[in-house]
């Protein structure tokens, strides 16, 4: 498969997010925080998704633009969230997925 980026895009404010979201058909997002544990254990996963599918993947801390807390009830961390045709399609709460989990969740 084409690969879009090596790793994760870091993206800091909302205007990034949507224009990430409005160029591209799937996109899966990453909310973290720093110090969290699950989170930094999910970059190695993140990273592998997108080095091994089309999907562009992003992480943010949605600290750093408030308002994504409250538009993406975010509760806990790591948060995912897929994009399908600039809509948010799903998103998953439950801690560090596996490289396998990760990618069917981004591709399915």
């Amino acid at each position: 498969m084409a690969t879009t980026e090596d790793r994760p895009l870091t993206l800091s404010t909302k205007e990034a997010l949507d224009e990430l979201i409005a160029s591209h058909d799937r996109v899966l997002v990453e909310f973290h925080t720093e110090g969290c544990g699950k989170c930094k254990a999910m970059e190695p996963v993140l990273g592998a998704v997108a080095r091994t599918t089309d999907v562009p993947v992003a992480t943010m801390n949605p600290r750093e633009d408030p308002v994504l807390v409250d538009e993406y009830d975010v509760r806990s961390v790591p948060k995912l969230l897929l994009f399908v045709d600039g809509a948010l399609a799903a998103t998953r709460e439950d801690g560090v997925l596996s490289v396998d989990e990760a990618t069917e969740f981004a591709t399915a």
